[in-house]
């Protein structure tokens, strides 16, 4: 088999392939696909960002985000009173009038809050008890709402009593997807309400606690020494928001625990307990799903009422932020710069370039690519809990997608490859050794070759009786299509029987059974022995009919020789950069030589085949044999037990 190596190593040496790796290992020249898939997908991947095609998704990775976060409590400086459904029922009316409201304010003040946030509209009085109201609204510690519309028929603002600065915008921002995730801190308008209610109130409680405002260079607010970073329309996940006005992201608590809440009942009653008023904020908002006012959130699994929250919710929410994030140093959502997020996804389709690229054992990639996507997500979700808001869509779309592409690459590629190397290869081996070849090329050749290896296989060697005297007598254009014949029966019947011819010597071959895959069982020695032994006598059948053919042509008979024998070698590459072949070297391949060689004028018929004793012994008798007895072999001192195949035994009936 004088081109197996060759076949490997210089065929496709010509496309530069190292099999040194677990795949092919391309020179730099070479990272070509890999550079333009990356280039190609970056680039898409951007433009599709920045047309919000990949919003939506970003959106519900961070409620995801939101809902795995962890849960900072109830805020202990706020109480929120709830209108119930159960509180509109006992009182037998809705809207709540003026007299209700006011009795609450009244109570509620009583017990000295700091302030008290109105998340009713009462822009027109419901009576009775519209003066008494009016006379609460006059408390400085009292913050009603305001409703900016499109237009000044559907604004709702409080009475003239209340002055701007103790009024605040109930407005709440909604994503595109039906969701409230921002604060709408406050607007640039002077004919309106300016700050929100949230805002009033944090402002209010900072104020009594002695907390100065002001406004930074980069036109940030600044409360004490927390600055809010402003929301752009790019930051985070978002690319299409309307970002007018200050915004920030919120930081939501579970719906269950923003803050302690008592009922409408409750505080009428006489029922509220001092300790959750004094020094506090308190809300009074509507909770009763049947008036609707309720959003959905992070937390909303559906549009369904029982998962959504309450709007004063909201606000108490908004507010809780402001001052934690004031008072206790609680962070604030932050986000990288544009260029940040546009390397960020192109280091991830890089990774799955290179990953694709790199790596060819199946559990070697998959337990890589999820080790990395694990990586990805966890590292988003861990900053995501520094209150850092990264997007993720994009750089694990780009991850998948470049993975995708490259495999399919390297697939064709592959298949391409193996068509050639299955296609030159079946022609010196079976079609069953050529796929387990290729299927095993990575162990077979290290640093573009062939590694030597001792291995136990049973050669034959074949010789034609002769063969000088009919080169002599015929023209050499005649012997060669003659001997191509010969050579060419052979080496079907050799591809039959999971042989390899390791090479043509002029007018006999060397076949060998159980190499480049090492068979290292007894069972597969014996295997290898007898499919040797078979192709010997498969290939005597077929001489006499190749001998007719030939006697009718005019063409000379042949007779030949064949010597087998099993035992260990050493196999690999043989020769230099210039000049490369399979080589099979060793004692045994020497003593299958001799066999053939072996008393040449001992033939009875057209072809001979000897074998020795370490043949005989894995035939398990499945073949008839002469003994020729102990026999001197050429260049040894030891005689080799020798017999003579005389065919396969036949099954008694």
């Amino acid at each position: 088999m004088p081109n197996l190596f060759k076949i490997f190593d210089h065929q496709l040496g010509e496309k530069r392939w190292s099999w040194k790796k677990l795949s092919f290992s391309f020179p730099f020249a070479d990272l070509q696909p890999l550079a333009i898939t990356c280039i190609v997908v970056t680039g898409t991947l951007l433009g599709v960002r920045h047309l919000g095609w990949l919003q939506p998704l970003e959106l519900k990775f961070f409620d995801l985000m939101v809902q795995l976060g962890p849960d900072a409590g109830p805020d202990p400086r706020l109480l929120v009173v709830t209108v119930t459904e159960k509180d509109i029922h006992a009182l037998k009316k809705w809207p709540i009038s003026d007299r209700v409201l006011a009795k609450a304010i009244a109570e509620i003040a009583r017990l000295e809050p700091t302030v008290i946030g109105l998340d009713i509209i009462r822009d027109i009085p419901y009576e009775p008890g519209n003066a008494e109201l009016t006379a609460q609204f006059k408390n400085p510690k009292v913050i009603a709402i305001t409703f900016i519309g499109n237009s000044e028929y559907d604004r709702a603002l409080p009475p003239p009593t209340i002055p701007k600065k103790r009024r605040g915008f109930n407005n709440l921002i909604i994503d595109p997807d039906g969701i409230i995730r921002r604060n709408l801190m406050f607007l640039p308008d002077e004919e309106l309400t300016t700050n929100s209610f949230s805002m009033v109130l944090a402002f209010n409680y900072l104020t009594s606690q002695k907390v100065k405002t002001k406004v930074t260079e980069n036109k940030e607010i600044q409360l004490g020494e927390t600055v809010f970073p402003l929301l752009r329309s790019y930051s985070g996940g978002y690319q299409t928001i309307d970002d007018r006005g200050y915004q920030i992201m919120l930081n939501y608590r579970s719906p269950e625990n923003i803050a302690k809440t008592v009922t409408l009942t409750q505080v009428l009653e006489g029922k509220l307990d001092p300790n959750l008023v004094k020094g506090k904020i308190v809300l009074i908002g509507i909770t009763a799903p049947t008036v609707k006012d309720v959003f959905s959130t992070p937390y909303s699994a559906s549009a369904s009422d029982n998962r959504m929250m309450a709007g004063v919710l909201i606000h108490a929410t908004a507010t809780s932020q402001i001052i934690s994030a004031v008072l206790d140093g609680k962070k604030l959502f932050w986000f990288w710069d544009e260029w940040q997020e546009m390397l960020w996804l192109a280091v991830w389709v890089g990774v799955g370039g290179c990953l694709a690229w790199r790596l060819e054992n199946t559990l070697n990639f998959m337990v890589s690519a999820i080790a990395l996507g694990g990586i990805l997500w966890g590292f988003t979700f861990f900053l995501f809990t520094q209150q850092g808001w990264i997007s993720v869509t994009g750089p694990t779309l780009g991850f998948l997608i470049t993975l995708g592409v490259i495999i399919t690459y390297k697939y064709q590629q592959s298949k391409q490859q193996q068509e050639i190397v299955m296609k030159l290869l079946g022609q010196q081996t079976s079609p069953a050794i050529a796929n387990a070849l290729w299927k095993e090329r990575v162990h077979l050749l290290q640093s573009g070759l062939l590694p030597g290896q001792r291995l136990t296989a049973t050669m034959i060697m074949t010789d034609l009786q002769g063969f000088s005297t009919i080169s002599e007598q015929l023209p050499p254009e005649v012997v060669m299509p003659w001997l191509n014949e010969y050579l060419s029966a052979m080496a079907q019947e050799v591809q039959k029987h999971q042989g390899v011819i390791n090479k043509f010597t002029g007018d006999g071959m060397l076949a060998v059974f159980g190499v480049p895959i090492p068979r290292t069982t007894p069972e597969e020695i014996a295997e290898d022995a007898r499919l040797a032994v078979s192709c010997a006598v498969a290939i005597s059948a077929c001489l006499p009919a190749l001998n007719q053919s030939w006697s009718d042509r005019g063409l000379p008979p042949a007779k030949m020789r064949v010597g087998i024998f099993t035992g260990p070698v050493m196999v690999g590459s043989l020769g230099g950069k210039t000049r490369l072949e399979y080589g099979v070297i060793g004692d045994s391949v020497n003593i299958a030589s001799r066999l053939e060689s072996c008393e040449k004028n001992r033939q009875e018929d057209t072809c001979r085949i000897l074998i020795a004793e370490e043949t005989l012994v894995h035939l398990e008798g499945k073949f008839e044999v002469e003994s020729w007895g102990a026999l001197p072999l050429k260049g040894r001192d030891k005689k080799v037990d020798v017999y003579r195949v005389l065919g396969e035994k036949r099954s008694k009936k």
